[in-house]
């Protein structure tokens, strides 16, 4: 029975052909098993992702696809009809294209995972963004894989390739606004100029992040309304970000009355750096006499908040101008306020017609006219 011949090859060859597809599949499932294991036990021991990337990878490999391959090394011991072997062998190449491309949908699978497990703790807004990217890149990785696929089996693709090109432009001018928001939506995820949190100031409007979308950006501001910038023209402005402040530099003036004895003036400037440097999460810079003002002798201190919260340092602030009030009152010196100071002279005194002096200087002009 095993000499019956089946397309010119006996059952005999047609089991070792099976025989050997079979234990190809069965060393790709068996391999598959090991990566995954010795893998997993080295992702338990090490904090890099790369180990867990090559799991989701070997984890994506399907059996099913590994079989057609395995089918395809295993017919070369048979003699099989060139429709028959062309197939197998163009199954076997779509088999392993789908392969790929599920190795690669893995890998971005991946990715979003863990950057949206990063963006639940810093950035909940940008999930919306990463799910948007997600559909962009499985969309443009199966279509060129589907491209490809056509191509092998023999459909010129290349007129398919230009209608998508040219409608693809055809869309693109027809959204360009709402395509502009949507890159400089994962412009913001990627490159994080600011986070849901923050608080930032975007030319005259300030406000803190609520949220990051597709298309708008939200700010709720100190008034309490909710400001909405598009996110495209958001990244063409000139963004503070206070949220990312490390230390706050502090600069502040004060006058003195202009009748300050010369002796208290030359102490205002120690006095005011002993009540700064005595501040808690403090750091003094500077202290000087800076200039003569209108109607004060004028001095500027220099300080740093170590504490960028505005709160604190309005804390601090008050508590610094307390103590110069409580201070200078003890010194008997005091600050100076807007005045003008009339200076009166001497009344004119108006002559009369009989003044001889008077006359004298008429005559005098008199004579010297033409």
């Amino acid at each position: 029975m095993l000499e019956f011949e089946f397309l010119g090859n006996s059952l005999l060859r047609w089991l070792y052909a099976f025989i050997v597809a079979a234990a190809i599949v069965i060393l790709v499932w068996a391999v598959r098993g090991l990566v995954v294991r010795r893998l997993g036990a080295i992702a338990r021991r090490t904090t890099t992702s790369l180990d867990d990337s090559l799991i989701a990878v070997v984890r994506r490999t399907k059996l099913w696809l590994a079989g057609l391959p395995a089918l395809l090394i295993a017919s070369r011991s048979l003699v099989l009809p060139d429709k028959l072997d062309g197939g197998l062998a163009r199954a076997a190449e779509i088999a392993v294209i789908v392969q790929l491309g599920l190795w690669l949908a893995a890998l971005l699978d991946f990715w979003i995972a863990r950057s949206r497990e990063r963006a639940a703790a810093e950035n909940p807004g940008a999930t919306t963004s990463l799910g948007a990217l997600a559909f962009v890149g499985k969309l443009v990785l199966w279509s060129m894989l589907t491209l490809v696929v056509l191509d092998n089996l023999g459909i010129d693709v290349t007129a398919m390739i230009a209608g998508l090109g040219v409608g693809g432009v055809a869309v693109a001018l027809a959204v360009q606004n709402i395509l502009g928001d949507l890159f400089a939506s994962l412009s913001i995820v990627i490159d994080k100029p600011f986070v849901v949190g923050d608080f930032i100031i975007v030319d005259d409007y300030m406000g803190t992040v609520e949220h990051v979308g597709l298309k708008t950006t939200r700010l709720r501001s100190l008034g309490g309304e909710q400001l909405v910038f598009s996110n495209s023209d958001l990244l063409k402005s000139r963004l503070r970000n206070y949220k990312r402040m490390r230390e706050r530099r502090v600069v502040f003036k004060f006058g003195i009355l202009y009748e300050t004895p010369v002796a208290k003036l030359e102490k205002i400037a120690d006095q005011v750096r002993e009540i700064v440097v005595a501040q808690p999460t403090v750091r003094f810079d500077r202290a000087h006499f800076a200039s003569f003002g209108e109607s004060s002798y004028d001095f500027e201190v220099v300080y740093w908040m170590l504490d960028p919260d505005f709160n604190k340092y309005m804390d601090t602030q008050q508590a610094i101008n307390l103590a110069m009030v409580r201070k200078f009152e003890a010194e008997g010196i005091g600050f100076a306020y807007p005045t003008r100071m009339l200076h009166v002279g001497e009344p004119l005194r108006i002559r009369s017609a009989n003044d001889p002096l008077q006359s004298t200087d008429a005559v005098t002009q008199r004579s010297e006219s033409p």
